[in-house]
């Protein structure tokens, strides 16, 4: 009987042998001299949190593989060539599309790196890539003098347009009058900063009750300052989920940056806490990020589930709205909660919860529903990263890359109130190979547009952009600081955020520790 079976399954597994790792006759097999290396993991100067480069398998007839020849089947080994220890994280993701993710997170700085891609002990293209350093890793105080030089080692687009918007309801700014009026406005029922960036050295002031989620743009700010020299600037951060400037009439404007922003407010955007912790703590603290997704999307798109999906918590009436549509047409649409908090009183009628289902199993699905929550769903840079399509909502509210997102191109569109919801996605069960093509321009959407590098290189040339205040007046080590001519700042109302307590000599033949400037 046994015999039998296993019988029966060999057919099945040299089926399965065949398509994943390219074992039978004809099937192509990776060339390392004709397969591609690139990526910014390969030059020494562009420091993020975890580096990244890519590799695309390429045939012996030179055709580029639009499958995975195997998750194993390169081998990437990086090391220092002066340092007999070289702590260094790395991991090979599989995007199953022919393409390999590559990152790694060094855990100290050195003076060189030697990178190796392998294939079957053969090395891939030009490997040996030989980083002559220093090449510094993410907590080094190392930053770069040159704004322009940086934004070159970091390959930054020459111009974001949604800073430009945005910008273009401040062409001029008084810094003074912000620091009395805004606090007046928003510091009371909301939660506000106001930050100041001197000398590259970043201060604080807090505004409000709430104030917890300064956390991500302390972390934010500091990593920026670590790595690149930042204009003398000073701005207030809206710490709460909503934009706050509705003022209709320019003179009352008052420039606050937030998270997100919407067709009735004229807050300047900048991208979110969540996107920017998973960009600091990639190879950390956490396991959602936009290079884990790129490893985890799922079955091939022929085997995903032809069902739209959803879970999260009831943040938003219409998230309600979906799960009854859901549970009237099941067939179409998997939606549930999984959480209930604003809606408490109605869960008897949608829920009941379901259990919590890990973001890479969304991509089981073909179908992804993204609906707003109390703002836009912070969700979406993830969903567009995996290999499924995404349904989106229309929506007031946007992140800072929404602008750049098409209809149609980049997702599948739905009103606002979800009425034809169920109408877009039997349309993209009739169009599957439409549906497909839709979700792989999002996918390179998020893919060129949506990583580390931009993150970083996006914060920065906003600061450069903001409107010329004055500049910062210098007044040496004292305890009151004369800013913009006004003297309101001084040792007990803003705080200095302390940046690591060590540091590289950037321009130095040698690296060497040193000890921070002390703090006054």
């Amino acid at each position: 009987m046994m015999q039998k079976q296993l019988a029966e399954l060999f057919p099945l597994l040299l089926l399965w042998l065949c398509s994943s790792a390219g074992l039978c006759a004809g099937s192509p097999v990776p060339s390392a001299a004709k397969s591609l290396v690139w990526g910014l993991g390969l030059e020494e100067d562009a420091v993020l949190p975890a580096r990244f480069f890519f590799i695309q398998a390429v045939d012996k007839s030179g055709g580029n593989f639009t499958f995975s020849p195997g998750e194993n089947t390169f081998e990437v080994k990086i090391t220092s060539l002066s340092e007999p220890f070289s702590r260094i994280w790395v991991q090979v993701l599989d995007r199953r599309d022919g393409s390999f993710l590559v990152r790694y997170r060094m855990y100290a700085s050195y003076s060189d790196l030697n990178i190796q891609v392998l294939l079957k002990d053969k090395h891939v293209a030009k490997s040996p890539y030989i980083l002559k350093g220093p090449v510094y890793h993410e907590s080094c105080y190392c930053p770069e003098l040159s704004g322009a030089l940086w934004e070159e080692h970091m390959h930054c687009p020459s111009s974001f347009p949604q800073i430009h918007r945005d910008l273009s309801f401040f062409p001029r700014v008084d810094p003074d009058r912000n620091a009395i009026e805004v606090p007046q406005r928003f510091g009371q029922r909301q939660s506000v900063c106001h930050y100041t960036i001197k000398n590259n050295q970043v201060y604080i002031k807090t505004h409000g009750e709430h104030v917890g989620f300064r956390i991500f743009m302390d972390a934010f700010l500091l990593s920026l300052a670590r790595k690149v020299s930042l204009p003398d600037v000073e701005f207030f951060v809206n710490l709460g989920d909503w934009p706050l400037e509705k003022s209709r009439t320019p003179e009352k404007l008052h420039p606050i940056f937030s998270w997100c922003g919407s067709n009735d407010t004229r807050d300047i955007v900048m991208p979110t806490y969540d996107l920017t912790e998973s960009v600091l703590e990639t190879m950390g603290r956490v396991s959602l990020d936009m290079m884990s997704v790129q490893g985890n999307t799922g079955p091939p798109w022929t085997e995903k589930n032809s069902t739209g999906f959803w879970r999260g918590r009831d943040s938003r009436k219409e998230r309600l709205e979906m799960v009854k549509l859901s549970r009237a047409n099941p067939t179409l649409l998997d939606a549930a909660f999984t959480n209930f908090f604003f809606f408490k009183h109605d869960e008897s009628l949608y829920g009941p919860i379901v259990k919590h289902v890990s973001f890479f199993d969304f991509f089981k699905y073909k179908y992804q529903i993204n609906v707003d929550g109390t703002v836009a769903a912070y969700r979406l840079p993830y969903l567009l990263a995996g290999d499924s399509v995404v349904l989106k909502q229309d929506s007031i509210y946007y992140e800072h890359f929404y602008s750049d997102l098409q209809p149609w191109v980049h997702y599948i569109p739905f009103k606002a109130d979800l009425s034809d919801l169920l109408e877009k996605i039997q349309w993209a069960k009739d169009h599957d190979e439409e549906a497909r093509k839709i979700a792989q321009a999002g996918q390179l959407f998020a893919r060129t547009h949506l990583m580390g590098d931009k993150i970083f290189c996006y914060y920065f040339k906003l600061f450069q952009a903001l409107p010329n205040t004055g500049g910062v007046q210098n007044t040496g080590n004292t305890t009151k600081h004369e800013l913009y001519g006004q003297t309101y700042w001084d040792a007990y109302s803003f705080i200095l955020i302390r940046q690591y307590p060590t540091c590289l000599e950037k321009h130095s033949t040698k690296i060497f520790e040193r000890s921070m400037p002390s703090y006054k």
